[in-house]
């Protein structure tokens, strides 16, 4: 077995701990991940230290070492500010010798982050925290990786499979910025490119806490469908009321347009069962996945989320194309990263795209019944899979300077 090295240090500590000469002399030079997240805020349950555990377990299931050299992991809060993101980045890669960059948590920062290192191409970026299409669009970079979700694909993978079921009228109660409005378009495109009608749509404020009105509205819109274009504590609040307010008695179903299992657990199956979503990944899908997750669950007291889980998949992918090929230039590291299929706890079948898109299947998934759940955690019923080619834009509607037209 291969030693794990592990470097567990804050944003603030990473510029007082450079390597001796003497260091330097007697050991290979460790080749640095740098996993740059949320800690403490508002995204810290779906990636934060759930992001570390996971960028050491790949580290660790690689086997700890590679091309003779220890892999080493540091670890960034970034306080989802664009100004502090951009400069650890440029630190971690120019002082401490970090080569990959992993979760990079929220798409303002990871867009930041992916724009310093299009330029320097010092470093990968493996992003599965941040899902703005743009990334791979306008944003593309030889060196920078769409890896786990993007906003495309959980609006559309939603709305295409709950089309096919027969859902033709959509209400949506949308957060009112770029964000929000940007997932219901995405679902209005898909829901009258397959014959439905948007019947209507509210905008509500950032961090709401009273959705009682838009709720009473969508039930009075003879809607199939109340999507919920917004995310984390919004989505949350939306949710429990949407209980209270026997939306899924009615005969309508809610349909979360970006939500985490580590959200339906705080909510509960009580209040969320019945509930449609799209996920790329979830932890009870296989036996094979399952032992994987409870690997990650006692490191972490928490089942992966989609992110912790691309997390790890990315890391490990990063590792085996730095082994074949036999450096740990980003570029040739890109190349190699292509060339290789991706097959691991996330991805069956994943490939990467020439504008850094990580393709690969997600699935439509719908929030058990307390009665049906089996044991904890174990909250989805996956009712369809979405294949790639399915989930994603083709290359031919792509924006990404890489991509040859």
């Amino acid at each position: 077995m291969k030693t794990l090295g592990v470097l567990m240090v804050s944003a603030a500590l990473a510029a007082a701990m450079p390597l001796t000469a003497s260091a330097q002399a007697d050991k290979p030079v460790p080749l640095r991940i740098g996993v740059m997240t949320d800690l403490t805020s508002l995204y810290s349950p779906i990636g934060g230290t759930g992001s570390t555990v996971a960028t050491r377990l790949a580290i660790e299931d690689f086997g700890g070492e590679v091309l003779g050299r220890p892999v080493e992991m540091l670890i960034g809060d970034h306080q989802n500010k664009v100004e502090i993101a951009s400069s650890m980045a440029q630190r971690w890669v120019d002082v401490e010798g970090v080569r990959a960059f992993s979760d990079v948590a929220t798409s303002s920062t990871a867009i930041a982050v992916q724009s310093l290192e299009r330029e320097r191409k010092g470093a990968v970026v493996l992003i599965s925290g941040g899902g703005t299409r743009t990334l791979a669009d306008e944003e593309c970079s030889p060196v920078g990786t769409l890896w786990n979700w993007s906003t495309y694909s959980v609006a559309t993978g939603t709305a295409n499979a709950l089309l096919q079921q027969g859902a033709k009228k959509w209400f949506f109660i949308t957060a009112d910025y770029a964000f929000g409005h940007s997932l219901e378009q995405a679902v209005t495109d898909v829901v009258k490119a397959g014959g439905g009608t948007v019947v209507g749509s509210v905008r509500h404020p950032l961090n709401s806490s009273d959705f009682s009105s838009y709720l009473l509205q969508a039930q009075t819109s003879g809607a199939d469908i109340v999507a919920l274009a917004n995310a984390g504590g919004d989505t949350i609040n939306a949710i429990k009321q949407a209980s209270e307010f026997g939306i899924a008695e009615s005969g309508q179903k809610l349909a979360a347009l970006l939500t985490f299992i580590t959200d339906i657990h705080g909510i509960g199956p009580e209040q969320a069962q019945g509930l449609s979503l799209t996920t790329s990944f979830y932890w009870n899908r296989t036996p094979e996945i399952a032992a994987w997750a409870k690997r990650f669950f006692e490191a972490h007291g928490a089942m992966p989320t989609m992110v912790q889980a691309g997390t790890y998949s990315s890391v490990l992918h990063y590792l085996k194309a730095v082994e074949a090929a036999g450096t740990d230039d980003a570029m040739a590291v890109m190349a190699k990263m292509r060339e290789l299929p991706v097959k691991d706890v996330f991805a069956d079948n994943g490939w990467l795209r020439e504008d850094g898109v990580m393709m690969h299947d997600y699935y439509l998934a719908e929030v058990k019944s307390p009665d049906e759940v089996t044991e904890p955690w174990d909250y989805y019923r996956i009712v369809a899979t979405i294949p790639a080619e399915e989930a994603y834009w083709p290359l031919s509607e792509s924006k990404c300077p890489l991509v040859r037209q």
